[in-house]
């Protein structure tokens, strides 16, 4: 057995650092065959998983150490291939390993499951070229997470509630077409959540009942609503019962295409402008989950 062990040091304020060399410590123990796959940055340490990947195309498999930045840019090179990856949260989100089910505190139970289950096909979403594992979002959303990625205080979670007070004032809807399997709509909305997974942001549940091996999205839409009705169900995301409010409406596509004057995000990672094409490809990625 032999596999590839990717760590983001500084994900989680040191947590990457500290459990990549737990991970390593295991692999150790059990007399397992590893290779560490680093970089000086994201993009070196992308081109260096790359040339492994390619290399490689038998691996047993690959440890992504950090949060859905990591795991976001771990997805692009495993998409397609007959190589699994074993997501260990590490970051400040860690939405990829909530969909996949597993416990932010408990390596132990991920790396015995490494080793004592097989790995399972997971659908993934591609946009414009793009592979994503969890939401693709545009509209206010999107906005809070731009501002979010400017602040240097707080870290964690509370980033994104800061980005929301700071952008609250500008909450507005937006005029969006949204084309899904072919049905068009037009429509004013506040945001649009396209769910393979169920959450992003750190646990927010905004497509609670979304499936990864459905070979489909939930397609969420807040409809237009005040700033006070907004801060009234925005704490009910958390646990996903927002979706119980008359201005949110739910719908399931293999197939999104939307446009308007807005940007796009997908697992917190930048986009770009709409307009943008979205499509849920079946059994795209082998992982380990719950």
């Amino acid at each position: 057995m032999s596999y590839a062990v990717v760590i983001n040091p500084i994900s989680g304020r040191g947590q990457g650092a500290h459990l990549g060399s737990q991970v390593i410590a295991y692999l150790a123990e059990h007399n397992i065959d590893y290779q560490i796959v680093s970089g000086v940055s994201a993009a070196h340490t992308s081109q260096t998983l790359g040339k492994y990947v390619k290399e490689n195309p038998e691996s047993d498999g690959v440890f992504a150490v950090g949060g859905d930045g990591l795991a976001h840019l771990v997805i692009q090179h495993l998409a397609n291939t007959r190589i699994p990856l074993a997501l260990i949260p590490a970051g400040t989100g860690n939405d990829m390993v909530r969909t996949l089910g597993w416990p932010l505190d408990d390596l132990r139970s991920i790396m015995n499951a490494v080793f004592s289950t097989s790995p399972q096909y997971i659908d993934l979403g591609l946009v414009d070229g793009e592979w994503f594992a969890a939401i693709l979002s545009t509209g206010f959303d999107s906005i809070v997470n731009e501002r979010a990625n400017t602040l240097k205080w707080p870290s964690g979670p509370m980033k994104y509630n800061v980005a929301i007070a700071r952008e609250l004032p500008g909450f507005r809807p937006r005029a969006y077409t949204i084309d899904m399997d072919g049905q068009e709509i037009v429509t004013k909305a506040m945001l649009i959540a396209v769910g393979n997974g169920i959450s992003y942001g750190g646990g927010m549940l905004v497509c609670p009942n979304a499936d990864i091996t459905d070979g489909l999205f939930d397609v969420m839409i807040l409809s237009p609503v005040s700033i006070p009705e907004f801060l009234k169900v925005f704490p009910k995301v958390y646990a996903g019962t927002h979706i119980q409010h008359p201005a949110v409406t739910i719908y399931r596509a293999k197939r999104v295409k939307i446009d308007a004057d807005a940007i796009a995000y997908a697992d917190g990672e930048r986009v770009g402008s709409l307009p943008i094409s979205a499509e849920c490809v079946s059994k795209a990625l082998l992982v380990w989950r719950k």
